[in-house]
């Protein structure tokens, strides 16, 4: 089974909470990051830290390039680099790259994306659209932090507007300081009807295998 993994923002955990799936997952497992900025110059070429701890994470062993087939060096939102770099996001190339995932063999496959849910790709199209094209079902990261109700709740909204299953929704606090973090779970837990995977409490130098205790795959819709 495929799923595509997406956030409430930029830095909610969602590549920590890939990489504790894909631990936790049974059998053979991948995670693919098709779009990724910030990158690092290495001798074998653009490295990215979030498709390297997906790597890490898979027991399918693919090429990086596989991996993460749009790599940009810039911290930036992903479509000013590629238009600096004179490359083109559009959603069917994006798609037709990520439709390896369905040949691998993998038992548990992820397809990890950047930002939030509506991921600007440029020339008006968005990363959601390649969910869309694709018809995968979405795993949810929600950033616990203050502002996090909103921020899930209109996710969530444009999931199901674009007409997508959510097969399950994690909360991760990403904010050791957070203000009430049991009040606004249980906020969650009410408003969001798709299943929960787990609450991951803030964990200084979290693992993989740390995070991956806190989830429970056997629900994932």
């Amino acid at each position: 089974m495929t799923f595509f993994v997406t956030g409430t923002d930029t830095d909610c955990g969602k590549t920590l909470i890939s990489s504790a799936l894909l631990t936790a997952a049974k059998g053979e497992t991948v995670g693919f990051k098709p779009v990724a900025s910030g990158c690092t110059e290495t001798e074998a070429g653009l490295r990215n830290s979030d498709a390297l701890a997906l790597m890490a994470a898979s027991t399918i062993k693919l090429p990086y390039e596989d991996i993460n087939p749009f790599a940009f060096l810039p911290a930036i939102a992903p479509h000013i680099a590629a238009e600096q770099t004179g490359v083109q996001l559009a959603p069917n190339r994006i798609a037709a790259m990520m439709k390896m995932s369905e040949f691998v063999g993998a038992d548990f496959c992820l397809i990890e994306g950047a930002g939030g849910w509506r991921l600007p790709l440029g020339d008006g199209h968005y990363l959601s659209e390649v969910v869309q094209m694709m018809q995968l079902p979405v795993i949810l990261v929600v950033g616990m932090k203050l502002g996090c109700l909103n921020h899930a709740l209109l996710t969530v909204e444009a999931i199901k507007a674009d007409g997508l299953n959510i097969a399950g929704w994690v909360a991760n606090q990403v904010d050791p300081d957070m203000a009430h973090p049991e009040e606004n779970l249980a906020t969650l837990k009410t408003a969001i009807t798709a299943p929960f995977l787990g609450f991951v409490p803030h964990l200084s130098e979290a693992t993989a295998e740390q995070v991956a205790s806190h989830l429970d795959l056997s629900v994932l819709g």
